[in-house]
């Protein structure tokens, strides 16, 4: 079997700004929430069985403590934000297994669902559905894959290479050298994305490249200026990687046939009613019959 493990977050980030507005019977917005859930149908009626979807259930997180830059929920539309509650219990009611994250990131309950479901024999691939760099992390072989739904890119190990230069192990290294302005933490100065896969592909973590710079690989130009950065602003860049790496501990399900997907619930068609989007209760009932 093929576990599909959803950004919940992103899908809504997504949708809110590519699809039309959208009303619930108490004219309050939902079209993001519609959109997700279509989405996420789609791909339960293309086959897939094992679901689960990771959100943020607030934006905040453990990492907000850590760092005082680190990304808020100041300036995401109020319109966008009131949808999160709204979508985790949609998505319930539609009989879909759901993370709300706090005080974690559902970039965490995707990771750590990933590497519980890789360790199950009957698994066959488990594959985290969103073109967050962050997860790249998570990569292992063929056996762990991140897809991009949207442009239909699916990632593997040899990818994640090709794409970043350095093994998912390394990309927390990257991140942290390189930032995230998503995230809200800058990187250190000088080092652009090629000077980082030159670096890590050579030494996979921090703590592996000399501090003489002239022991460096000489294939890594301007290592002289790298290492005096690096050393310098050194536990920047372990706080940044502290920021950069995903917590794989987090609980998620116990067994992975608590993320078969059996069909919607009874109070689907009422939330349905309540979204205005009655058409899709009668496309989940439809798909669970074709089980």
């Amino acid at each position: 079997m093929n576990v599909h493990l959803i950004d919940g977050t992103y899908e809504l980030f997504r949708h809110f700004f590519a699809v039309p507005s959208a009303l619930d019977v108490d004219r309050n917005e939902v079209g993001a929430v519609r959109g997700v859930l279509a989405s996420v149908l789609g791909l339960l009626e293309g086959g897939a069985t094992h679901v689960g979807v990771a959100t943020d259930h607030v934006v905040e997180s453990f990492r907000n403590q850590l760092y005082a830059g680190y990304k808020t929920s100041e300036g995401v539309p109020a319109p966008l934000l009131s949808q999160f509650p709204v979508l985790e219990e949609a998505l319930q009611s539609m009989g879909v297994v759901v993370w709300p994250m706090v005080p974690y990131e559902a970039d965490d309950a995707l990771g750590s669902a990933a590497a519980k479901a890789a360790l199950d024999d009957r698994v066959t691939q488990a594959i985290i559905c969103t073109p967050d760099k962050d997860l790249a992390q998570c990569v292992v072989g063929e056996r762990v894959v991140q897809l991009d739904r949207r442009q239909n890119i699916l990632r593997d190990e040899a990818a994640v290479v090709a794409k970043f230069g350095v093994k998912p192990a390394s990309i927390p290294d990257y991140l942290a050298v390189v930032g995230d302005s998503s995230d809200g933490y800058p990187g250190l100065p000088g080092w652009g994305p090629k000077a980082a896969a030159l670096t890590f592909s050579q030494y996979p973590h921090f703590e592996d490249i000399p501090k003489d710079w002239r022991q460096w690989n000489p294939a890594i130009r301007g290592a002289q200026r790298l290492a005096g950065v690096l050393f310098e602003q050194w536990n920047d860049a372990l706080l940044y990687r502290c920021l950069a790496t995903l917590q794989l501990d987090v609980p998620v399900f116990e067994d992975i046939d608590e993320l078969r997907w059996k069909g919607p619930t009874a109070e689907f068609e009422q939330y349905c009613r309540r979204i205005q989007y009655e058409g899709l209760n009668k496309r989940a009932i439809a798909a669970a019959a074709n089980r």
